[in-house]
């Protein structure tokens, strides 16, 4: 029953955000077709691509540090290849199937099993700290009523369980209960007892993700650059919108790659701000580029392999 239930949860959670997206579409239709991009924008449309498939290729090279956090020295090239092919994973259902690739390849690159799920569940918190981070930084762009207040109070409360949930002195407990109630329940001794520990804080890859999300929300911006001006002073507001629609995105259940609930949010919290039909565009357009930022990465690490081994 709570198996169906959470199917259920999912589906409605992404039919509502879909239905959404579809009538703000509807009602913006003849303002959309209306806008015309030229030369210029269509260049920066090109380089908002290729800023975001190097957000993703900074995402994989940070995992590999969080892997030599957890005395896990791998390869960086094949790694981050290896993240860039298991990306475009995210948009099957589930939502799990690019960690799922990532976990598989790390154990076949001869890292513990403990350590790669560590590494893939930690990308996410040190994600969702970052985008805490900027949302707490630029929380004050949005309208600053008792609401907000209330609510920037509750962000920064949960940035800060999150950022001590991760220090080595609270995780490293929890990881060493896990691995011997694992033990205790495993019938097989062939696998090393040994629990997994981090090493130290993660402050590396942290700034790492605060990088990420600075490049895609630049992405993000350039997309809006290439359909309307945008003024400087417009800028910390589109970071700190980017930052929220991404974040609920990320955390939302039964949205593959964020998809429908990041759209949502950013034109609820942007809609107000731009011209509705310039929103709607730039957020269409600019999941355009991210899938093919994706598929791009996924194509050039295959390629890349394939002519290493063929070299070979």
């Amino acid at each position: 029953m709570t198996k169906v239930m959470k199917q259920f949860l999912r589906w409605l959670i992404l039919g509502g955000t879909l239905f959404f997206v579809g009538k703000a579409l509807k009602d913006h239709w003849l303002e959309l077709v209306a806008i015309k991009i030229d030369a210029a924008g269509w260049a920066i449309l090109a380089i908002a691509t290729g800023v975001t498939l190097l957000a993703h290729t900074w995402a994989g090279w940070i995992w590999t540090w969080v892997l030599r956090d957890l005395n896990q020295p791998v390869p960086t090239v094949q790694f981050i290849q290896t993240y860039l092919k298991t990306n475009i994973a995210k948009y099957l259902p589930g939502n799990v199937w690019h960690y799922y690739g990532r976990i598989v390849a790390a154990k076949n690159a001869n890292v513990s099993a403990g350590a790669a799920t560590l590494s893939v569940l930690l990308e996410p918190l040190l994600m969702a700290a970052a985008a805490l981070i900027i949302l707490v930084v630029f929380g004050g762009q949005f309208a600053a009523t008792q609401t907000n207040l209330a609510l920037q109070i509750l962000q920064s409360l949960i940035l800060v369980v999150i950022l001590c949930g991760m220090h080595p002195w609270f995780l490293n407990p929890v990881i060493s209960y896990l691995h011997k109630l694992k033990n205790k329940k495993s019938a097989s001794n062939t696998e090393p007892k040994i629990a997994v520990n981090l090493q130290r804080y993660p402050i590396r890859p942290l700034l790492g993700e605060l990088g990420f999300l600075g490049l895609r929300s630049s992405g993000f911006i350039l997309t809006m650059v290439a359909i309307n001006p945008v003024n400087l002073s417009q800028v910390p507001l589109l970071v700190g919108a980017f930052s929220v629609a991404w974040l609920l995105g990320l955390v939302v259940p039964g949205a593959p790659g964020g998809l429908g609930v990041f759209e949502a949010t950013a034109i609820a919290l942007l809609q107000h701000r731009f011209p509705s039909a310039v929103v709607i565009s730039a957020i269409a357009l600019y999941r355009l580029i991210s899938i093919m930022a994706e598929t791009a990465g996924a194509a050039l690490a295959w390629l890349d392999e394939r002519l290493v081994k063929t070299n070979i």
